[in-house]
């Protein structure tokens, strides 16, 4: 899963779904200039693992976040053909953090991982849908970026499982550039363990199929285990590795 399309749609696919205040292209980077949470939202991103390191490049991008009052930030994968980028921001006082695996599914798999009734899905998010950002165990800041940002998201689908008025559990599906990735996946703290997260997963799967996508991705902090064993669960593979990097203090 390293063939430079695959790579591409999927970065162009991410970049889609937390809709960055604004997207530029730099010498093969995607650069997202957004002044929220979202880290994806706010990094730039090599649209090649294979991809030799070229000084202006790096110049130029720094120079886009610092024009807009942002700090400079990467994601990049811990693939070989990236080697000289890393050296090069580790030159230029740069340091990472936040190993974040990009998995892989086909899209029946990811629908199968429950038995239960899949979630509701809509193609616009309520207030019932939103709240659960705003839970307990949430950063509520945090929360009511990412509400914002996927709420923008072009052509994406909410999932929620509800008891009455209620949001139990939610996720956004974006679909994008032949593919399905997942996004801002939460459970209410009071009904963690209790399979909803599946039941999410599998709403937005049936989306997809009916939307003639095939192809399902996400991405998912590796120190975060229980997500990882739902994940396998639903026929996620690891496709690469990325760090977050940013200037050390």
């Amino acid at each position: 899963m390293s063939q430079v399309a695959d790579v591409e749609a999927i970065e162009r696919a991410t970049l889609a779904a937390v809709a960055p205040k604004e997207v530029v292209e730099i010498g093969g980077w995607l650069v997202g200039l957004d002044p929220g949470t979202i880290r994806r939202a706010a990094s730039a991103v090599p649209l090649s693992h294979d991809l030799p390191h070229d000084p202006a490049v790096l110049d130029a991008i720094e120079a886009a976040y610092t024009a807009r009052g942002l700090s400079p930030a990467f994601r990049v994968a811990d693939a070989p053909g990236l080697q000289a980028v890393r050296e090069a921001l580790a030159a230029r006082g740069y340091g990472f953090e936040q190993p974040t695996l990009v998995k892989t599914a086909q899209v029946p798999d990811v629908r199968a991982v429950t038995s239960a009734e899949p979630a509701q899905v809509s193609d616009a998010p309520d207030e019932a849908w939103a709240a659960v950002f705003l839970g307990e165990g949430f950063d509520p800041v945090d929360g009511a970026y990412r509400v914002k940002a996927l709420s923008r998201s072009p052509g994406a689908a909410y999932g929620a499982v509800r008891e009455g008025t209620r949001a139990l559990a939610v996720g956004a599906g974006s679909y994008s550039h032949g593919w399905v990735s997942f996004h801002g996946m939460r459970t209410d703290a009071a009904h963690r363990g209790q399979g909803l997260a599946g039941r999410v997963l599998a709403g937005l799967s049936a989306t997809a199929t009916e939307r003639g996508v095939e192809l399902a991705f996400l991405q998912v902090e590796e120190k975060n285990a229980p997500a990882r064993a739902l994940y396998r669960r639903a026929g996620f593979t690891p496709a690469w590795r990325y760090y977050y990097w940013s200037r050390r203090a």
